[in-house]
């Protein structure tokens, strides 16, 4: 397996999809990742952050 060079949806900045992350992520059963790791770690931070909405 090669590595792979694939474009962030988020920022369009390419990125490298080495040969080690394609395994781990085949064998978890993951689809390749659409985001950068910046994009990836900033996403999961807002979502850690964000508050739910209360509905009373």
């Amino acid at each position: 397996m090669t590595d792979k060079v694939l474009t962030c949806k988020d920022c369009g900045k390419e990125f490298t999809f080495t040969a080690g992350e394609q395994e781990f992520y085949a064998e978890k059963g993951f689809h390749d990742p659409a985001r950068c790791p910046e994009c990836r770690k900033a996403n999961k931070e807002k979502r850690r952050t964000a508050k739910p909405t209360e509905n009373n």
